[in-house]
């Protein structure tokens, strides 16, 4: 996969080899998500699905120290119609499942709010680092909607059925603090130490063996959504997968020669 060269809302760079970081990039309107955002997030993610190429990581933030993302853009929404807003939110969802589904493993570096859309999107990430400074909240019922970006499904797998209810139903704003200790974030970090903290991660894990890592990811992700007895023979087929592979010898190879892998993904 190339990196598209014709994004208008987002800026795409790869930060280190294998290592992807995309950045809702509308400071000026707290990286509010508008229609154009979520084409250029599926045109991004779309192909991480089943071609990911040589990408080994992706970290998704906001570019601003202010916001990751407020949420949907509701002034490009002012006036829509009903068939309108159904065609706009038909894209968000593909956008939103598109990170979800990809199969390199993805990050978000959560540097601000997050609130609406922006707290879903984060959610459809596989892991979430986040400033202290950062706020998170799923606010739509109090403007006539309810989460549909994933938000009902995945905060209630990350916190429980009971502390979703009372997120979404209140609508009210929460902390970075309060979303670690429900263990909706893994770690927060320093506003000035995130970034660095969120690539070290990147780097660790596009350090691995690559299959290994999409494999483990989809065992995790697809064991979950089933009982014990299909997760673990859903686990067994992905463990296969791996067996005749080039890295799964270059693994034992430099284990019993003492020096670091160097994986190629074949």
């Amino acid at each position: 996969m190339t990196v598209p060269s014709n994004l208008r809302s987002l800026r795409v760079e790869e930060a280190a080899p294998g290592i992807l970081v995309v950045s809702f990039n509308r400071p000026e309107l707290r990286n509010a998500i508008s229609t154009a955002v979520c084409e250029d997030l599926r045109e991004v993610f779309g192909p991480l699905v089943f071609t990911p190429g040589e990408w080994r990581a992706v970290i998704l933030t906001g570019a601003g120290d202010q916001a990751f993302s407020a949420g949907g853009d509701l002034k490009e929404r002012q006036g829509m119609s009903d068939e309108a807003w159904r065609l706009q939110h038909a894209i968000i969802e593909e956008s939103a499942y598109a990170i979800l589904n990809s199969a390199v493993p993805v990050i978000a570096a959560v540097n601000g709010a997050a609130f609406g859309g922006g707290c879903e999107l984060a959610l459809c990430c596989d892991l979430i680092y986040a400033s202290t400074s950062a706020r998170f909240g799923l606010p739509e019922v109090t403007r006539g909607i309810m989460p549909g970006a994933g938000g009902t499904q995945t905060l209630a797998r990350a916190v429980g059925e009971r502390r979703a209810k009372e997120i979404i139903l209140s609508g009210q704003p929460f902390t970075a603090q309060q979303a670690l200790d429900w263990g909706m974030v893994n770690q927060l970090c320093a506003p000035d130490r995130l970034m660095p903290t969120v690539l070290d991660l990147a780097r660790t894990v596009a350090a691995n063996a690559p299959i290994a890592v999409r494999q483990a990811k989809k065992a995790i992700h697809h064991g979950l959504q089933t009982d014990l007895t299909s997760g673990l023979l859903f686990e067994v087929q992905a463990y296969e997968r791996m067996v005749s592979t080039e890295d799964r010898h270059e693994g034992v190879r430099a284990f019993n020669e003492k020096r670091k892998p160097r994986f190629q993904g074949r």
